[in-house]
């Protein structure tokens, strides 16, 4: 008895001994195996609802787990020891009433010893004991590992307050390099900036800032960082109820384990891990912010997905300082352009004005001089109409922007991920014709087709034509790149493209050019009544 007391000792010792969290749980589960002489363990952590959020095990090696499949979700025996929040000891669970089975591949079990471990009077978890050396479980087991579970609780507890302290360390670093970026430019790549955070704080593979027109469309990848970001980054995703489409709509949450959910980029991340937390700016929910792991890493769990909460909620008012601020200058820059337009219609087209009356006069005094006057009066006068036109223009300068603004912002956000700066050409009233929802259709068509460029062509030279008449919007992309592939990668790529040029009665075509390289040519009629 005094060994075993001894044994509970060191038992102890090791389990408060550690503060990272997971450390500390799978530490107990191997103390506890230790201590009774059981062959399996497990630690099985309960979430809000009742069930197994986690289960950590020991003594089946890594190979036959793999076999086995999905860990256990909390019936049967185990489920017992959860709704009795007390210790149950069987000589032979498999004889059990409450028993459900094993499933195929797991090892034979028989004795069985399950304890809670309680904190402050909630039960966070149960230790799971099976197969005891020397036959079924005694008292004295149950009172060991009973002591065990109490001690386990306050090194719970003391490893919960030292993550969250460090959680919280973590989230101000991370908000403070966030705010610091924002700020030090009025170019900065906000989504850019957001998601590199993220990827640091969380540890995911891949980051994206999601956006989406509205509820029910298609979801639009603004911002990717991380793997796959070059492939993922400008695509669209189908809306579907997943976890982003829940974000979307104002609802954080993760992709649930083990449950057959669509998980969007699963083609190129298999098997995913994901959480998704609405980004709020000003009030407006303005996009998904995701982080993605794949199966050679751990899955997002449940204090993930509040730490990226956190993140977002915090961001969202850094980023709408910036906006505010960036909104504050351009108010600013409105008023000096009017300042500057009042001073030089008031001042100098008038001192201008004054000089050619006085050189008109003065031809008329000098006749042999009127020749030579009238040229520099002409010129007076040209410069009058250059200053007036310079007035209009500044007076006219929209503090927002039009759709041709718009989409030389596409084609700048872009021109980075290829080899050359895209020629454009706008031919026809662009401006007077794009409007409304087939201008945001456009500017999503001339971002998805340089994506499209960026990500398969290869190319070294890109043009782009963006034409409106009065019956209808052409946009057309060509390149000098590896031309049209024989599988179906990038033609799968372009199914978002014919479906909004579809959806307006026109027409997208891919096809190869005669000089080398593709030509993307998307074509929508103006005066459809057919709408998105």
């Amino acid at each position: 008895m005094q060994s075993r007391f001894q044994n509970l000792l060191a038992a102890s010792q090791l389990v408060t001994g550690e503060l990272d969290l997971e450390q500390v749980l799978r530490q107990i589960a191997e103390s506890a195996v230790t201590l009774v002489n059981a062959q399996y363990g497990a630690l099985g952590v309960i979430d809000p609802d009742g069930h197994l959020e986690r289960f950590i095990h020991v003594g089946i090696p890594a190979d036959l787990v793999d076999r086995i499949g999905h860990l256990p979700e909390g019936h049967g025996v185990l489920g017992a020891v959860i709704d009795a929040a007390r210790p149950i000891r069987l000589p032979n669970l498999n004889t059990d009433p409450r028993a459900v089975g094993f499933p195929e591949h797991h090892p034979p079990m028989d004795s069985f010893l399950g304890v809670p471990i309680t904190i402050h009077g909630e039960t966070f978890g149960n230790l799971y004991l099976t197969n005891r050396s020397g036959g079924p479980f005694t008292a004295e087991d149950e009172d060991l590992v009973t002591a065990l579970a109490t001690t386990a609780a306050t090194a719970i507890n003391n490893a919960r307050v030292y993550g969250e302290a460090r959680r919280a360390q973590r989230l101000s670093a991370a908000l403070g390099e966030v705010t610091s970026a924002l700020l030090a430019s009025n170019d900065a790549d906000v989504f850019g900036v957001l998601t590199q955070s993220v990827a640091s704080l969380t540890g995911a593979q891949l980051v994206s800032v999601v956006v989406c027109e509205a509820v029910g469309r298609e979801l639009y990848v603004d911002t990717a960082r991380g793997d796959q970001a070059a492939e993922v980054e400008g695509t669209s995703v189908p809306w579907m109820d997943c976890v982003i489409s829940r974000a979307m709509e104002g609802e954080p949450g993760m992709t649930p384990e083990g449950e057959d959910e669509p998980v969007p980029f699963a083609a190129d991340i298999p098997s995913a891990s994901m959480i998704a937390v609405p980004l709020v700016i000003s009030g407006d929910r303005m996009a998904a912010l995701c982080a993605t792991r794949s199966t050679d890493q751990a899955p997002f769990h449940r204090r993930d997905l509040e730490l990226l909460s956190e993140f977002a909620a915090q961001a969202g008012l850094a980023v709408a300082l910036v906006w505010s601020r960036a909104d504050q200058q351009r108010l600013e820059m409105v008023e000096e352009r009017t300042r500057i337009a009042r001073d030089l219609h008031d001042h100098v087209i008038q001192r201008l004005f004054g000089t050619g009356l006085g050189l008109e006069a003065l031809a008329s005094t000098y006749p042999h001089l009127a020749t030579s006057i009238d040229t520099h009066v002409t010129q007076i006068d040209a410069a009058i109409a250059d200053i007036r036109a310079a007035i209009f223009a500044l007076q006219t300068q929209a503090p927002f922007q039009n759709v041709r603004h718009r989409l030389l912002e596409v084609m700048t956000e872009l021109s980075p991920r290829l080899s050359t700066i895209p020629r454009l050409i706008f031919t026809g009233p662009v401006d007077l014709i794009l409007e409304g929802a087939l201008a945001d259709d456009a500017v999503a068509v001339l971002r998805e087709s340089l994506s499209n460029v960026a990500r398969h062509a290869q190319a070294e030279t890109v043009s782009v034509e963006i034409t409106a008449t009065e019956a209808q919007i052409t946009i057309t992309v060509d390149d000098d790149g590896i031309g049209v592939p024989s599988d179906s990668t990038r033609r799968s790529g372009t199914k978002n493209l014919s479906a909004r040029a579809q959806a307006w009665g026109g027409d997208f075509t891919l096809s190869p050019r005669i000089a080398g390289g593709t030509r993307a040519l998307w074509q929508a009629p103006v005066d459809s009544e057919m709408r998105p």
